[in-house]
């Protein structure tokens, strides 16, 4: 190749990261290098390993989140009207910090869990996180995680990571579905998310799959009224 047919420094990071997504070398989920380790790696500058993530990011290859790094996009569910997206990266493209409460989190076992799917002799890890934009509450997420599939779930700082994060680096999920219903809060509700009694909530019951098992079961709580839902067809 030719000087002037040579790729610039930023295809050559951009194909470099494309070829070792499209091989599985980096699976989805996974945390790619940093911006750092990627410099140090080519020989550049930190503006061009970034041009080089813009396209990837572009071309919904990855998804950048701010303060945690980038990870390999699950491109299996662009396309759906209920893609299945991180809510740090999603507050993050519209401008807006993300950050994260535990309210409460518990390891359980018993009959009780077959009611959410789960054979009754499973080890599941119950949280319940309030999720903000910027200084507001828009979404409470309540989840229950088969520690067989994730088992390093339990010991996760969902401060840090989303649970979308983890279990994407975990346990990327083979399959998902959805049931969608618009609630009124009740007064635990309202409280946590910043609403009167009886305002109107959209939940999101979410069932995934991972390793040929049932993975996940989380019922996802948005403030109706700060919350909207987009879908794409094509």
């Amino acid at each position: 190749m030719s000087p002037a047919e040579a790729p610039y420094p930023y295809e050559r990071i951009r194909r470099h990261l494309e070829d070792r997504i499209a091989s599985g070398h980096y699976a989805i989920g996974q945390k790619l290098p940093s911006e750092t380790e990627l410099m140090r790696l080519f020989g550049v500058s930190r503006m061009t390993v970034n041009r080089a993530m813009k396209e990837l990011e572009a071309a919904g290859l990855i998804e950048r989140v701010p303060g945690s790094g980038s990870y390999v996009a699950d491109r299996r569910a662009q396309g759906h009207l209920l893609a299945i997206h991180d809510i740090a990266a999603e507050l993050a493209r519209r401008g807006h910090r993300h950050h994260a409460q535990i309210l409460e989190r518990e390891t359980l076992a018993g009959e009780i869990l077959a009611d959410a799917g789960f054979p009754p002799d499973t080890r599941v890890h119950r949280v319940r996180i309030r999720h903000f934009r910027d200084n507001e509450p828009v979404l409470v997420e309540e989840r229950w995680v088969d520690l067989a599939v994730a088992p390093a779930y339990e010991e996760a700082d969902l401060t840090v990571e989303t649970s979308y994060q983890v279990l994407m680096r975990l346990a990327p999920l083979q399959k998902a579905e959805h049931v969608v219903r618009a609630v009124a809060a009740d007064r635990e509700l309202a409280a946590q998310l910043a609403l009167v009694p009886g305002a109107p909530i959209l939940l999101v019951h979410r069932r995934t799959w991972a390793r040929e098992r049932l993975c996940s079961v989380a019922d996802l709580w948005h403030a109706g009224e700060r919350y909207e839902l987009v879908g794409r067809l094509s």
